[in-house]
């Protein structure tokens, strides 16, 4: 393990969580989220292909395999994306950051029904207290009278679902190729599928707007940047201490969403946040122990 490799994973995670609040002030500058999560993984497709063309070793592209669960991926992510700025767009960043976090609970629970996984006591505790946090969070018991609607809770829920099909195609790819290679056919589907239902004229006028260096800074440091990181840091970083630092993501987009976007939580909001955070960082280290 090394300090260095774990600072990295803290890095990354920071990034995803400033690309919250970055993509926050697109959505109220009234950028389309579709438009918005396109440019986030456009210019991180440019980036992973620099990083393929500096190391095309075992690059595994003539594999069929690996180009399926990649675009299984891209599908995962793509959707990650989308929801995510839709649930800002409907929320706010705090709320829409912490619903998504409680990906790995989604992929416990696609794992049971695949029986890939085998339910225990303290993950059904574990998912049943996410469930309770996600209530508190989201003020689901008075929902008509607060900031948040059913489609921002939604949508913050599809994409930690979204997130956890990415997490099931990475990892399938992963024996078939390198991660630089898998990224780079994960994000061109992401490209490929969100110019589809994209403004035509929203995405062409991003490049003269005075909008542009946000577009380029959500990019680079929430799709390209942010993964080369991660990744080269969880080659050394233990899986359940990288589960932990992972934290710092959420915490980074609710810090940003409160200071500078002037989102408010009250003190239920605030006990439901921290109450998913423990329980998805401990039923993470647990399940990596194992």
């Amino acid at each position: 393990m090394s300090i260095v490799s774990t600072a990295l994973v803290a890095l990354a995670a920071f990034f995803w969580g400033i690309s919250g609040g970055i993509g926050g002030i697109l959505v109220d500058h009234d950028w389309a989220p579709s438009v918005v999560s396109f440019y986030r993984g456009f210019i991180g497709l440019l980036l992973v292909l620099a990083w393929l063309l500096l190391r095309p070793q075992h690059s595994g592209l003539s594999r069929r395999k690996l180009w399926i669960w990649s675009a299984i991926a891209g599908v995962g992510v793509a959707g990650n994306f989308s929801f995510y700025f839709l649930s800002i767009e409907h929320g706010n960043v705090a709320v829409a950051a912490t619903l998504m976090y409680c990906a790995p609970v989604f992929v416990y629970l696609i794992s049971f029904a695949l029986k890939l996984e085998k339910p225990t006591a303290f993950k059904w505790i574990a998912i049943i207290l996410v469930m309770i946090g996600i209530v508190l969070l989201t003020n689901l018991y008075e929902i008509s009278s607060s900031d948040l609607s059913l489609i921002g809770v939604g949508a913050g829920l599809l994409a930690g679902l979204s997130y956890a099909v990415f997490i099931f195609g990475f990892k399938y790819a992963s024996p078939h190729g390198s991660p630089q290679a898998i990224l780079s056919i994960a994000f061109a589907v992401l490209a490929t599928l969100l110019l589809i239902p994209s403004d035509i004229d929203q995405t062409v006028a991003v490049v003269s707007s005075s909008d542009w260096p946000l577009f380029l800074a959500l990019g680079s440091l929430g799709a390209g940047l942010s993964f080369v990181l991660y990744i080269i840091g969880l080659k050394r970083t233990q899986p359940a201490l990288a589960s932990m630092v992972a934290m710092v993501e959420p915490v980074t987009a609710t810090l940003f969403g409160v200071l500078i976007l002037k989102g408010d939580l009250g003190g239920i909001q605030v006990t439901g946040m921290a109450i998913i955070l423990i329980t998805v960082t401990m039923l993470s280290v647990i399940s990596n122990r194992a």
